[in-house]
């Protein structure tokens, strides 16, 4: 079929194909912002991609600042220092660039910069969001350089809050940018191991969307092709790096699992995100590491969805035979077993369950784990035992 190109209105605007970047300045006209603070992380601020950015958007016009002192994952301190430059540059709007991390970054810098109240009193707890003033809420344009965490489509921000070593979601519904560029040949520079780590987070949006409990029908069903989308391309788009159809169908998997995670996460995150904020492991290879464990410890309430979603992928017909899939794609494109393979040490499994319990997306996975359950979980995918979760 080659690589798809499409004009999207849902969830919100997206361009998306390979070349649509050319656009952007463009994009940015369509969301109202003729002075946007651009911001992007370190490592990317040199690259290619941001400095011809910057200079199609000097020629069309459009006064842009850079801002990229931004953490792999972005914190507080992070945030306050964009608003700071927001403000300076006396922005009307925020280009978010990158990875996930600047995409979350940019958000919460363009949500945050002119509220009244810390940032952490918008955390995703009750009806926070609703503390905050919305008419000052600047627009974001996002363009997406990965195809893991769909942030461009979403409307919250996983920011580290270094004080209390917690990774906290912000989120209101007008952070979700009003117009994303969502151009597949971005993508493709990432290498292979990050490829397959944020192809896997993508997934564990899917299918964690795919399984929480209560009724979202257009959720759940968008979870299943975005499932079918990774089972299809991720392995691709591993082997081969310059596949543009591979990594445009991996870009809209990212996004339908973004799309349909307002139906709920689960415990993949509710384990990864205190992991992620203890020891600095990336997000996406944390979740694709629990993956097996988490399905297999939700069995008990999720058996005959999993073998509906199995049938759907074309990889079986029990949860048994999903598990077994989810360890034969890792093992194909080179995820490790365990998690002390990626740097976690087993001596802190009660704090980091205790964490677990208290996090957002435990809420919505289909077992109500105790801290023993998310205790168990750990000790297992520490130590590899794939044979409980087969």
């Amino acid at each position: 079929m080659g690589a798809p190109v499409g004009d999207w209105n849902y969830p919100t605007r997206i361009r998306f194909g390979a070349g649509r970047i050319a656009e952007l300045a463009d994009a940015c006209r369509a969301a109202g912002i003729a002075r946007p603070l651009l911001v992007t992380d370190r490592g990317l601020a040199a690259n290619a991609m941001i400095t011809g950015a910057l200079a199609a958007l000097g020629t069309a016009g459009l006064d842009t600042a850079l801002f990229s002192d931004i953490a792999s994952d972005p914190t507080g301190r992070d945030v306050a220092r964009g608003c700071e430059a927001l403000r300076a540059h006396r922005a009307d709007g925020v280009i978010a660039f990158g990875g996930g991390s600047s995409l979350d970054a940019g958000k919460a810098i363009a949500f945050h910069a002119f509220q009244a109240r810390p940032l952490w009193d918008f955390e995703d707890i009750g009806d926070n969001f609703a503390r905050a003033d919305a008419a000052k809420i600047l627009p974001v344009v996002a363009v997406p350089t990965t195809a893991g965490t769909g942030s461009e489509v979403g409307r919250a921000a996983v920011i580290k809050d270094e004080d209390a070593a917690l990774k906290r979601i912000i989120f209101h519904p007008l952070m979700l940018p009003k117009v994303v560029v969502a151009d597949p040949a971005l993508t493709v520079g990432l290498p292979p191991a990050i490829t397959a780590a944020v192809g896997m987070d993508a997934l564990s949006h899917n299918l964690e969307a795919f399984f929480a409990p209560g009724y979202h029908p257009l959720a759940r069903g968008i979870a299943v092709e975005g499932a079918r989308l990774v089972r299809t391309w991720l392995p691709t788009a591993v082997a081969e790096p310059s596949n543009i159809e591979a990594r445009s169908n991996m870009l809209a998997a990212s996004e339908a699992g973004a799309t349909a995670f307002q139906r709920g996460l689960g415990a993949m995150h509710a384990l990864a995100h205190p992991l992620g904020a203890v020891y600095g492991v990336h997000h996406g290879l944390l979740n694709a590491v629990l993956m097996p464990y988490v399905i297999a410890a939700n069995r008990p309430a999720i058996d005959a969805d999993a073998a509906y979603l199995a049938r759907c992928l074309g990889v079986g017909d029990d949860a048994g035979d999903l598990v077994a899939w989810v360890l034969e794609l890792r093992r194909a494109i080179g995820i490790p077993n365990t998690l002390a393979q990626v740097g976690v040490p087993g001596n802190e499994v009660g704090r980091i369950a205790r964490m677990a319990v208290e996090d957002p997306s435990a809420a919505t996975n289909p077992v109500a784990f105790t801290v023993d359950d998310y205790a168990a979980v750990l000790t297992q995918a520490l130590a590899g035992e794939l044979s409980k979760a087969a």
